[in-house]
């Protein structure tokens, strides 16, 4: 049976002074809406006990499972308020089927897509008044995330899990707008491994980086790329971001999906405008000979990583023990235009001919 997410307004939602104060400046990630969409699975039961109820906190049993074994998975996503008032999703069907891959890598339950949809478009829909006019980049963004949720210590799949989304106002990620980033390449440390959880977003991969992040900041650098680690023979993907060099021969290139490697919806979206802008778009494997190389001979005259947060950051220059490559167009127009046209897509200012957008409100 479908989930349909009823809902249960919240009988004390945020004051008008606080909110209007929160939407001037949302800020990003910091303030959250009124209500969160829920759903219980049970291994003998399936999918049940859906609804749209007040944000709240979880109550948890200290012998929660994912307290303990890291069960979990997460999307990332937005809603937009177009010019005319209406509200739209982004290719949310990409993120239900990325989200039933991370499940059945982390041996989590399938959700249908369906039912992950009704729940995004339930929360958008009594949360409505938090999706922000659109001005400055502003949108809704949506936490869809699950977790095993059963009281158990014992290494299995959990046989209940936990099914949420939360939503959160959220400002352009560069306050003071879109500048080059300077990137650490590091390849003593790994964010996942052949065989491991690479491919799914769950939140381990996510912890794994940060010894490097942080390596990348001493060092003055915003993030970090990885080279894989065990062979050191090919360019992965940033801490939280995937990666593309743009070629002064108009090529768009991108590492491959090796299992390792996050398969982003910003990412598939890049690689389909692309050639919408002229530039030939290549997917595969960069070897760190190639890369430093190309870098060095003026090869690679623009980089810039992208995700959902941020959309699409421009890259500065590449940091490492060995050397820093400085990049002749950062920011250059390539990046520009191919940030502009996502953006444009996402809030409506030009026609989307793919079909990516979804209405909800």
């Amino acid at each position: 049976m479908s989930l349909s997410f009823p809902v249960v307004r919240d009988a004390d939602p945020r004051p008008e002074e606080a909110f209007a104060a929160i939407m001037a400046d949302p800020g990003f990630g910091d303030h959250f809406s009124d209500h969160m969409a829920v759903a219980l699975w049970t291994k003998t039961g399936g999918w049940s006990r859906d609804r749209i109820e007040p944000y709240g906190p979880f109550r948890m049993d200290p012998a929660t499972a994912v307290l303990h074994y890291a069960q979990e998975i997460f999307e990332g996503m937005k809603a937009y308020r177009h010019a005319d008032g209406s509200i739209w999703l982004f290719r949310p069907d990409a993120n239900a089927r990325r989200l039933n891959s991370s499940a059945a890598r982390m041996m989590l339950p399938n959700l249908p897509e369906t039912d992950f949809l009704a729940a995004v478009t339930a929360l958008v829909r009594a949360d409505q008044r938090w999706v922000p006019s659109g001005t400055g980049e502003q949108s809704l963004y949506l936490r869809p995330f699950m977790f095993a949720s059963e009281v158990f210590l014992g290494v299995r799949a959990a046989e209940e899990v936990t099914f949420c989304v939360i939503a959160s106002p959220v400002g352009a990620y560069f306050h003071g707008g879109v500048k080059p980033v300077d990137i650490w390449v590091t390849d003593s440390w790994a964010r996942a491994g052949v065989g491991g959880t690479g491919a799914a977003k769950c939140g381990g991969n996510y912890a794994a980086s940060l010894a490097a992040q942080y390596e990348g900041y001493d060092h003055g650098c915003s993030q970090v790329l990885f080279i894989e680690a065990a062979g050191k023979d090919r360019v992965e993907e940033l801490g939280g971001m995937n990666l593309f060099l743009v070629t002064s021969d108009g090529r768009l290139l991108t590492p491959a999906l090796t299992g390792t490697i996050l398969d982003g919806v910003t990412r598939s979206s890049i690689l389909t405008v692309a050639g919408d802008l002229g530039l030939v778009a290549e997917e595969r494997t960069l070897s760190p000979q190639e890369f430093f190389g190309s870098l060095a001979d003026g090869t690679i005259v623009e980089a810039f990583s992208c995700g959902t947060a941020a959309v699409v950051t421009p890259i500065g220059g590449f940091r490492s023990t060995a050397a820093d490559h400085r990049l002749p167009r950062p920011a250059g127009e390539h990046t520009l235009a191919i940030r502009n046209r996502i953006l444009d897509i996402q809030h409506g200012r030009v026609e989307d001919t793919h079909g990516w957008l979804r209405r909800v409100v």
